[in-house]
């Protein structure tokens, strides 16, 4: 019983990898000229500004339409949750960890930092001006790079990648390795997957004390809307320290 449920928990955590994959290649659609030229139409801008303001609504709708499904095929699995052994902390005690959870990976970043530096990388994130450049047009984004990215992230690899990993092994520093590698891949900025392993490790960690997602989504969330409001409103913020 308890190997044919387990059987069932990882099939679900593979939909889930596969509707998350089928989030990330979604952008690819807009290439085609046709779907390109029909949902442009719904953008009041112009030039540029408008490819840039469709990346946004498209990033922003498609995350929330595969957050959805993800939690409809987890609605399906009563046991999908139960991935990690050890007794979950309480909810209170959870949210708190989040909390804590991003000063700590804040911490860890600046440690980050401190290495990349060493090794003659630069400062700046592509992908997070990236995303920024995105916001500034069209603020929906938000949306996607604070709540709907987040959840999702911490879906697949902490619940999926890392949860599984531990289900299989029940090997912390292997599953924490390989699904904080697995997260830095996927930002694709290589030049700071140093940073971005350090703080996919310390998601994993978060998950692993609490034995509750929504540690590590509450310090994700935390993180990526610290770093949107800093990035939104630093030439204010350079003024008021000046």
């Amino acid at each position: 019983m308890a190997n044919s449920q387990n059987i069932q928990t990882q099939k679900t955590a593979f939909y889930v990898l596969i509707t998350y994959i089928c989030f990330q290649l979604s952008s690819f659609l807009l290439w085609i000229p046709p779907l390109k030229s029909f949902f442009l139409g719904f953008i009041d801008l112009e030039g540029r500004s408008a490819y840039i303001a469709l990346a946004g609504w498209w990033s922003s709708i498609t995350a929330g339409i595969a957050l959805i499904i993800s939690f409809i095929l987890i609605s399906k699995n009563k046991n999908f949750w139960n991935c990690l052994k050890g007794e979950k902390m309480p909810l209170s005690v959870a949210i708190g960890w989040g909390i804590i959870g991003f000063f700590m990976i804040y911490l860890g970043q600046v440690i980050g930092i401190q290495i990349e530096s060493a090794l003659g990388i630069e400062l700046g994130s592509e992908n997070t001006e990236a995303i920024i450049n995105i916001t500034k047009i069209a603020p929906i984004m938000i949306l996607a790079s604070v709540i709907f990215g987040p959840i999702l992230e911490e879906l697949v690899f902490r619940r999926v990648i890392f949860g599984s990993i531990m289900q299989a092994q029940n090997n912390f520093w292997l599953a924490a390795f390989i699904s904080a590698i697995v997260f830095a891949i996927i930002h694709l900025d290589f030049s700071h997957i140093i940073l971005y392993t350090i703080t996919g490790f310390i998601f994993a960690f978060l998950y692993n004390k609490t034995k509750r997602l929504i540690t590590p989504i509450i310090a994700h969330m935390m993180l990526n809307g610290f770093v949107t409001y800093l990035q939104l409103n630093i030439e204010k913020i350079q003024q008021f320290f000046h």
